[in-house]
């Protein structure tokens, strides 16, 4: 076995991420492509790949706008946990591993090792708690490191409570000029980056975070409130507990939604200096605008897991008209994000068997 020239591989197997998540900024951005890439680079090097996604993918066509789509290309010896409809019309033969007790509307998850090349379509759990039993049950069947397909719209299996690291995959198809596709991928990466809270805030949170809920603290570390109540519909709960009193921390474990980001703004405002923690950058269903006039108001917004961005692909390419020069947005978006692994993988196919 070779060692593939794939910069996106090299810095997955330079980390110590056993899974990765694989995320779309919007529909034909490349995603797919990312993963075969990074499935064709395993294969290469000789790592045994385990495979899964949190909704259907592979369809011969995509789903929402009807246009052709690139399949889930998988190689000997992968690992792939799906759906049992999914395998009825495989286009590869498997070896059956075994069941792992989820059900989906598909059918069954199961276990399966592939025995050729080929195309498959994957449709595998959709709650957090059964990715979190296809990631184990793939370790102990031999995968060297689980890949995780997304969803159009679906964003919580790239959330550090189920992924090591996540590769987000951008391009022309979101519409604009090159300028625009950037600005709306920094605005996405803004919201994915929250940094980590440092553990003495961590420490105090623990709670709100082990059994759900909200939590609200005051100036000198006292607690205020805390229940474990649904998130969205929070805001009006936090903002009366905070009536009259000092806040300095408020502790969010689930979604933000724009109920309760209003709300959060409002504490924000009268709290200078408030600190709002959130579960991490997937639970926040907001613009970087927003995070913008948080940060305005004084407060800072911490993550209680930061997610760990692998790298950013690039796709010029867009099937609605609007495509960009390869080497020049390659190069345009390597400029605007240098502290990121930048890459079109395929300008880089040279390294990687397709």
């Amino acid at each position: 076995m070779s060692e593939p020239r794939s910069p996106l591989w090299r810095h997955i197997v330079g980390s110590d991420v056993r899974t990765v998540a694989f995320m779309g900024m919007t529909k034909n951005t490349g995603k797919t492509v990312a993963l075969n890439h990074v499935l064709a680079a395993a294969a290469q090097a000789g790592c045994t790949a385990g495979v899964t996604s949190i909704g259907r993918d592979g369809e011969d066509r995509d789903q929402v706008f009807q246009v052709p789509k690139p399949p889930v290309m998988v190689w000997p010896g992968s690992l792939v946990a799906t759906a049992r409809t999914t395998l009825q019309r495989a286009k590869v033969k498997t070896r059956y591993l075994g069941s792992t007790d989820i059900s989906s509307p598909m059918g069954e998850i199961l276990l399966v090792q592939v025995l050729e090349k080929g195309e498959m379509e994957i449709a595998g759990a959709s709650r957090s708690a059964d990715q979190h039993t296809a990631i184990a049950l793939l370790q102990q069947c031999g995968a060297d490191r689980v890949m995780l397909d997304g969803a159009l719209g679906r964003s919580h299996h790239a959330s550090p409570a189920i992924a090591d690291g996540v590769v987000l995959a951008t391009g022309a198809a979101l519409g604009g000029g090159m300028g625009d596709v950037l600005r709306k991928t920094r605005d996405r990466l803004a919201i994915l980056n929250l940094a980590a809270a440092p553990a003495e805030v961590q420490q105090r949170c623990a709670m709100v975070f082990e059994d759900g809920g909200v939590g609200l603290w005051g100036p000198a570390g006292e607690a205020v409130f805390q229940a474990p109540i649904a998130t969205l519909n929070a805001g009006t709960t936090l903002l009366a507990q905070a009536q009259g009193r000092a806040v300095a921390l408020v502790a969010v474990s689930g979604a933000v939604g724009r109920a309760l980001w209003a709300a959060l703004l409002s504490l924000a405002q009268a709290n200078p200096g408030l600190t709002v923690m959130v579960a991490d950058g997937t639970k926040l269903f907001v613009e970087a605008s927003d995070l913008a006039q948080l940060q305005r108001l004084g407060a800072q917004l911490l993550a209680h897991r930061a997610i760990r961005l692998m790298g950013l692909t690039v796709n010029p390419f867009s099937p609605y008209g609007g495509s960009f020069q390869a080497d020049d947005f390659l190069a345009t978006a390597q400029h605007a994000f240098p502290g990121l692994c930048v890459s079109d993988v395929l300008l880089e196919f040279d390294g990687v068997s397709a």
